[in-house]
């Protein structure tokens, strides 16, 4: 199971780069046809921020999977390893009621939207850029319940193949 998570991930995040890489792109060629041809594009911002919203949903599910999401972890590493572990239980049974929350809604909000589009760019549907809510709350959903059972049966929890970050500006 981790296996194939651990490639769905990878899918993930080459498609974040690949957003990265769009957005990059996009941007520098506003910033080229404003200052070298003095023509605007009208769409490149709103197209940007598409772009921006998909890459922070897709990244977070990168960063949930190596466990580099900000924690405040110096008290819960201070704990013995009983105590630290039901209290890992109970924050992620807090993190999946969240990610349920982000799935459900977000799939009614991708629904709502039906056939709005936007502004600037009429052949982009709204519930195409709002279909990053279910998808990756979907994927954040599985994420955790694996790592629920990885808590639950005592199992080592698994980094993702890198360490975790603590936050500390010096690492």
């Amino acid at each position: 199971m981790q296996r194939l998570l651990g490639r769905l991930v990878a899918l993930v995040e080459r498609w974040t780069m690949g957003l990265l890489a769009a957005m990059v792109v996009i941007v520098c060629w506003a910033v080229f046809t404003r200052y070298v041809l003095n023509s605007s594009l009208v769409w490149y911002d709103e197209f940007a921020s598409y772009l921006l919203v998909w890459l922070t949903f897709f990244g977070c599910v990168v960063a949930d999977y190596q466990r580099k999401q900000i924690a405040f972890d110096l008290l819960v590493n201070k704990l013995k390893p009983t105590a630290r572990r039901v209290v890992d239980v109970v924050g992620e049974f807090a993190v999946l009621g969240f990610q349920f929350v982000l799935f459900y809604y977000g799939w009614i909000l991708t629904e709502k939207m039906g056939d709005e589009t936007a502004i600037s760019l009429p052949w982009i549907q709204i519930a195409w850029v709002n279909a990053v809510l279910p998808i990756t709350g979907a994927m954040l959903l599985v994420l955790s319940v694996a790592r629920l059972i990885q808590l639950l049966t005592g199992q080592k929890i698994t980094q993702g193949g890198h360490e975790t970050w603590s936050g500390s500006s010096s690492e």
